[in-house]
């Protein structure tokens, strides 16, 4: 499809000298996406969106913050009650981390279930690994800044662990603290981590859209492309889709901003950091909790800190322990069943991970990692070779055709 010349002369100048429009028409509004794209493809856009949303929010907050232990927690007070405003900017970007995190989490199981990981897309889903990871950076530096109790010792837990590390883990947390402790020199370059990483993930997503945009969006059939009848222009059958999808979100959104700010965060973050008195209970944020699960259900310190990072790392050699040639699981009947138990698995993970290291809870966060593992390294290069998927359709067009009924598919017919 040919770019639009611009009707407008100042718009012809720019584009003559700087062809921003034409790059917009051929990657944005004409871009050929496949006409069976469903809504669970919307949370793209939606994590997209809500990036945007925390670097603003972000940026605002910044200017009213004071990064150090002192004067901390008594800055985030200010914004909440005597900034103009400040309530609403802080609850906003507070709330828009877990939003984040939601919408990412369901892009992520979306490209498990419909197979989104396996080639020709394999860097697409590095990229969209190294981007969760990233954001989990972001999100642990961000929780650590208000320096109430929980993040005071949420911060000491999590960099006590590269002491695990043998031989170099005790330098590691020194120059992590920049001293013998948790203190002021912590507290600035987790400042400073928190206001650079939006702009590093602002770089990855730039990559990881440019690798969408080079081997095209996956579909919920899992098949390729094969003309041009499989594909429709992305504005404006999607970009409407969007934003119904960014209209529901935000109304989730604002439910928790002016309704329930304060559920998803403990009430002891609304208490200074105190190194002199440590909480009973000390639990993450709730996005953490199915990794903080797995680090507890291993009795050792080195093996449960291996444990989480691989929980993540094994992402990343998913498209090769997938031996199966089908991608979508709507053709495969057994990991159809196995993908809703494994998703069950890492609710369980993050319902065990908020609840005491002790009794019976321990002893479901083992069953519930080891299934975790086993999904990955057992049964899924098992399954590829054992399970019998069904028939695969001619083409995403006479799927579609067929879905839609004999009347609607003539009058498709027709048109082509």
């Amino acid at each position: 499809m040919s770019s639009p010349v611009p009707r407008n002369k100042v718009a012809q100048w720019i584009e003559y000298r700087l062809p921003v429009f034409s790059w917009v028409s051929h990657n944005l509004t004409d871009f050929p996406e496949p006409k069976n794209l469903n809504y669970w493809w919307n949370f793209g856009s939606l994590a997209g969106i809500m990036l945007v949303w925390q670097i603003v929010t972000g940026i605002v907050l910044a200017m009213h913050y004071t990064p150090h232990v002192d004067m901390a927690f008594n800055s985030v007070e200010r914004i909440m009650r005597d900034v103009e405003w400040g309530w609403l900017i802080r609850y906003s970007h507070m709330n828009g981390a877990s939003m984040f995190f939601a919408v990412v989490y369901i892009h992520i199981f979306r490209g498990l279930y419909y197979g989104s990981y396996k080639s020709p897309r394999e860097i697409l889903w590095w990229l969209g690994i190294v981007l969760l990871l990233l954001i989990m950076g972001a999100a642990f530096t961000g929780y650590v800044l208000p320096w109430g109790q929980m993040s005071f010792w949420a911060a000491t837990v999590i960099t006590n662990l590269f002491s695990a590390v043998p031989w170099i883990g005790g330098g590691v947390v020194e120059w992590l603290w920049g001293g013998f402790g948790v203190d002021n020199p912590l507290l600035n370059r987790f400042y400073a981590l928190h206001y650079l990483l939006p702009f590093v993930i602002v770089g990855v997503v730039v990559l990881h859209i440019w690798a969408l945009h080079h081997r095209r969006s996956n579909n919920p059939l899992g098949i390729d492309i094969k003309s041009e009848k499989d594909t429709i222009p992305f504005h404006p059958y999607y970009t409407v889709r969007d934003m119904f999808g960014m209209g529901a979100m935000l109304f989730v959104l604002f439910i928790f901003i002016f309704f329930i700010p304060n559920m998803l965060g403990e009430t002891i973050n609304y208490v200074p950091a105190n190194p002199m008195q440590t909480p009973s209970h000390i639990v993450p944020e709730w996005y953490f909790l199915p990794y903080y699960a797995i680090l507890r259900a291993i009795p050792d310190k080195l093996g449960g800190v291996i444990a989480m990072l691989v929980s993540i790392l094994v992402l990343f050699i998913l498209p090769w322990l997938d031996t199966s040639k089908v991608r979508s699981a709507r053709f495969r009947p057994i990991y159809k069943q196995l993908f809703w138990v494994f998703l069950a698995d890492c609710i369980v993970l993050g319902w065990v991970g908020a609840q005491p290291a002790e009794g019976v809870n321990i002893v479901i966060s083992r069953i519930c990692t080891a299934y975790y593992f086993a999904h990955f390294l057992i049964i899924m290069p098992i399954l590829g070779k054992l399970e019998r998927p069904r028939p695969l359709p001619e083409s995403i067009h006479e799927a579609v055709l067929k879905k839609r009924g004999p009347a609607q598919a003539a009058a498709a017919m027709e048109k082509h």
